[in-house]
Formats: C-alpha cells, sequence, structure tokens
C-alpha cells in the first residue's frame, strides 16, 4: 500500500513538530517554507558579523519536548544543550528598585519579603500555589486537548477535577486577581506581565493565565547556541526519518477535490504537489483572506478572522558595550504609566509614550552564575523589545518619526532603570510590526494570533480539525495557543488528528493512532 502524503505548509515550531511525528511514522511528509531557513518566528538576524536569536527567547515547559522525543525514540538531551537558569528574570524601575525571582521558591520568597516585605512574601506563596493548581487543572483537559469546548473541558476533568476548574476564575481579569493577590503595586504590575506572554493585556486576559507564572517558575531553560537550535534540531530530526524540507518556497494556493477535500498544493511557480492531507502552519487569518486561495477561505468561521488581534512589538537588535546595570540573561525595566501603556497600544493604536522594556543580554548565562558573564570589554549581543499595536485592519504602519522617537524614549528609560548602552559601529537592526507583516503573510504583524481577552478567547481559536476535510491548523493562533510549547503542542495535535484519519479508513495495525503519552505536568 501506496503511503499517505503528507505537506506541510510552513515550517515553525508547530509544521516542524507535526512534520517529525508524521515522517517518524512512516508518512511521506514534504515541509514547504517561503524562507530561507526553519523555525518560523523562532528565526534568527545577522548584525556585524554576529547572529542573534530574532524571536522567542523564553524556553519552558521542556517536558513538553522530553515527550515529543520520546515519541519518536529519542532524548531530548543527546541533540540539545539546555541549562536551567537559576535566575528566571531581573526586573527594574526607574527609582532604581530591582527584584529577581528565581527557579527556587525560597530564595524568590525571600527576595519580595526584601522588596516588599514579609506580608507579601506570603501572599507570593499563596499565588505559586493557585497558579500551580491552575496549571494542573488545565493541563490534560485543556492544553492537550482537541479544541475544547466549555462542556468538554469539564467532561475532561470529571468530578475528581472539577474542584481545580472551580478555583480557575476564568470570568475575573488578570489584574483583577492580581488585585486580590498583593497589595504592593509593583508585584502587581510584575506578574501581570505574563498576559503579554500571549500577546494581550492584563486587564482584559482572564486570570487562569496566572498558569504562565507557573510555567516559569517550574524551570526556565537557556539552549546552548540559541533558541534557533531547537528549530534546526526538529528539522533535522525530520529530515532523518525521510521529510523533505523545501525551502525559499511559496505556497501560492491549496487545492481541493471536487468533494472538497484538501487534495494538493500549488507553489508560485505553478508546480502543484498532490497530498492526501496538508497541515498549514501559519496563521490563520492567511486563510480566511484568501492568502492560499479561494478555496481554502472556508476553512474556519469568518468570526475569528474577526477576532482582535495580539499584541506586536518593535525590536532592536544590536551589539554594544553596557553600564551601570548588572543585566541577567532576561531583564525587564517596567514603565511608571502601566495601565497607560496598554491603553495607547490598544485604544489609540500607537506605540506607548512611556514602554516597558525587555531585553535579552544573549551572551550572558545564569546571573548567579559570574562564569557565565561575558568578558568585560568586548560588545555583547543584546534585543531589545516594546510592545507595539498590530497594524491590521488598514490602519497604517509606524512611520520613521515614530520609531525613532520610541527608541529613544526607549533608551532614555533604559538609563533612568541604570542600564547605559553603547552601541558599536554596526547599525542596530530593527523589526516593525509591518515587517512581521512581510515575515509572516496575514498576521497582522500580531505575533501572537488573536488576543486573549475575556473568558471565551481560548475557546475561540481554531483546533487542529477545521471544516475542509483533509486540511488540518497548527500554530500560536490556534488551540492550544501561542507560546513555544502550545505551539509545539498544536503541531502534536494536528499530527494525531492525521494519524486517527487514517486509522478511521484502513484496518492495518500499523496506522492505528495511539494515544498521546506524557504530559506536561511540572509536578
Amino acid at each position: 500500500m501506496a503511503r499517505d502524503r503528507v505537506i506541510v505548509v510552513g515550517a515553525g515550531i508547530g509544521g516542524l513538530t507535526a512534520a517529525l511525528r508524521l515522517a517518524h511514522a512512516g508518512l511521506a511528509v514534504t515541509v514547504i517554507e517561503r524562507a530561507a531557513q526553519p523555525g518560523g518566528k523562532m528565526r534568527q538576524v545577522t548584525a556585524g558579523g554576529m547572529t542573534f536569536d530574532a524571536g522567542p527567547t523564553v524556553f519552558t515547559l521542556r517536558s513538553v519536548f522530553d515527550a515529543l522525543f520520546d515519541e519518536i525514540g529519542e532524548q531530548l538531551d543527546s541533540h540539545l544543550v539546555l541549562k536551567p537558569l537559576a535566575t528566571l528574570a531581573r526586573h527594574a524601575w526607574a527609582d532604581g528598585a530591582r527584584l529577581d525571582l528565581f527557579a527556587d521558591l525560597d530564595a524568590s520568597v525571600a527576595a519580595i519579603g526584601e522588596f516588599a516585605g514579609a506580608g507579601e512574601a506570603s501572599r507570593y506563596r499563596a499565588f505559586c500555589l493557585r497558579a500551580a493548581q491552575v496549571f494542573e487543572a488545565l493541563d490534560r483537559p485543556f492544553m492537550q486537548a482537541p479544541r475544547p469546548s466549555p462542556l468538554s473541558l469539564v467532561a475532561r476533568a470529571g468530578w475528581r477535577g472539577l474542584p481545580g476548574l472551580l478555583r480557575i476564575q476564568p470570568f475575573r481579569s488578570l489584574w483583577q486577581q492580581l488585585q486580590r493577590d498583593f497589595t504592593h503595586p509593583r508585584l502587581r504590575q510584575l506578574f501581570a506581565r505574563y498576559a503579554t506572554y500571549c500577546g494581550s493585556s492584563p486587564f482584559h486576559a482572564p486570570a487562569t493565565l496566572m498558569l504562565v507564572a507557573h510555567a516559569e517558575r517550574a524551570g526556565v531553560w537557556q539552549l546552548a547556541g540559541g533558541m534557533h537550535g531547537l528549530a534546526s534540531c526538529l528539522a533535522s530530526l525530520a529530515s532523518s526519518r525521510g521529510a523533505q524540507l523545501r525551502l525559499n518556497t511559496t505556497v501560492e494556493r491549496i487545492l481541493l477535490s471536487r468533494d472538497g477535500a484538501a487534495c494538493a498544493v500549488e507553489l508560485a511557480d505553478g508546480e502543484r504537489l498532490a497530498a492526501n492531507h496538508v497541515v498549514f502552519n501559519g496563521d490563520v487569518s492567511a486563510l480566511t483572506q484568501g492568502l492560499l486561495g479561494r478555496d481554502a477561505q472556508r476553512a474556519v468561521p469568518p468570526r475569528t478572522a474577526a477576532a482582535p488581534r495580539s499584541l506586536s512589538a518593535l525590536t532592536w537588535h544590536l551589539t554594544a558595550h553596557t553600564q551601570g546595570f548588572a543585566l541577567a540573561h532576561h531583564n525587564v525595566f517596567f514603565s511608571d504609566a502601566y495601565r497607560e501603556e496598554f491603553h495607547d497600544i490598544l485604544t489609540h493604536r500607537r506605540l506607548p509614550l512611556t514602554p516597558t522594556v525587555y531585553v535579552c543580554a544573549q551572551d550572558r548565562g545564569d546571573a548567579a552564575d559570574p562564569r557565565t558573564q561575558p568578558s568585560s570589554g568586548k560588545p555583547e549581543r543584546l534585543m531589545c523589545l516594546v510592545n507595539a499595536p498590530a497594524c491590521s485592519d488598514g490602519r497604517p504602519g509606524l512611520t520613521a518619526m515614530e520609531i525613532q522617537q520610541c527608541e529613544q524614549t526607549t533608551r532614555d528609560h533604559l538609563a533612568r532603570c541604570g542600564l547605559h548602552l553603547m552601541p558599536g559601529p554596526t547599525p542596530a537592526i530593527t523589526t516593525t510590526p509591518a515587517d512581521f507583516q512581510r515575515l509572516f503573510p496575514g498576521s497582522g504583524g500580531a505575533l501572537y494570533g488573536p488576543a486573549t481577552h475575556g473568558w471565551q478567547a481560548s475557546f475561540s481559536r481554531p483546533g487542529s480539525r477545521c471544516r475542509i476535510p483533509g486540511l488540518y491548523l497548527a500554530g500560536g493562533s490556534v488551540h492550544p495557543g501561542p507560546g513555544v510549547p502550545m505551539v509545539a503542542l498544536s503541531g502534536r495535535l494536528a499530527a494525531q488528528q492525521v494519524l486517527q484519519a487514517i486509522a478511521s479508513r484502513t484496518s492495518t495495525a500499523g496506522w492505528r493512532a495511539a494515544a498521546t503519552p506524557g504530559g506536561i505536568s511540572t509536578r
């Protein structure tokens, strides 16, 4: 019997995960990627002869990848060097206040006690417990389930899981919950930043996003050689199992058969590749906008495209000497006008007048280990990021003046927080929301798909199955959502649906879909 042919459109983490799982199962897999390198948003840029990670910089929930590698008979540590960070992130404010959070709970409790008092330290312990309970309540019945609904979530949780579901506070915003959890305004601000991990505002995102705090505290890992190494590793393993990866190749259309099922893709040069199954790893708005052809527009309901977009970003990658502030690998320099920051972005659709700035010091290892810090006298690689509005819905992109003003405001804010930058001779690489739109068509520059605003948002994302038979979806714009581990789970779910579709039409034992082993519990 001929092997089923699978075309994966897009070599982001979701597409690569699906390709690896399906190639390992024996299917004939071809991955089509319009960029010159695999990874999607997990990309690289080069400046001054130095290579930077230009996408995700935080690696959490490594158990997702441990489970994936276990499925294909491999071990993650045999392919990637991951170092756990004792210092999760360093946080700073313009008046000189600083606070580190640590992987060790007691160390964080002590730091918060010194920063805000014993009462807040006790409240932080309680917050961590609630975040863990939310995570455990949603792990298997939601994050690992194919497109759950509120009813299916309750059904999957079962009567034993109901108490956990009742504690997750889905109808309360994250900010409202944090007002109950902490009295110190800067602790509220610090933990509210977890909403931005999903490209959302903490004033609109549900309180369930506190689970991100648990995921981070359970371990942040640094990949030797950078985050892009994960994408390269997945691509290499998929190739070793027979998958073909075609870079610098653009899919023009997804084609349907007479009975309305996905049956082929047409490339920009007119070549057609037949397939029994197509996995689309891109922003689902590209489908509804007709960027993959008219036939594919009905893949998801029109209301999906109408959902508010998540945040975008304005980023700078530069080499620089630094003075005055001891950077960790991950650093957050908070605005003194946090609510106004999101009001600027979401209401006025402009860059924040007083932005919070994230700085990834890519040459620095664990702040707790001075041996992992860059040598003095040498410039280091920095990525600076501020949140920005997406450039969708026909709105004009940022002007050169706006970008220049924001860059100056950012540098001024870093200096007030104690970090002084002396850039090298090579200009910084600036990436705008319009650049992200060009890199990822259909996204409108949004980096996380639709915004996670309101309790229904998480249930409104499309699942891996769509309204076109034979077409499956993966990526940050579909369930279970954005972020490296969640996108990998979307790829595993898409692969699982393909295997189940094959199993439903044949009784051949070798094609029977198996339950996904393992989980992402961090206990």
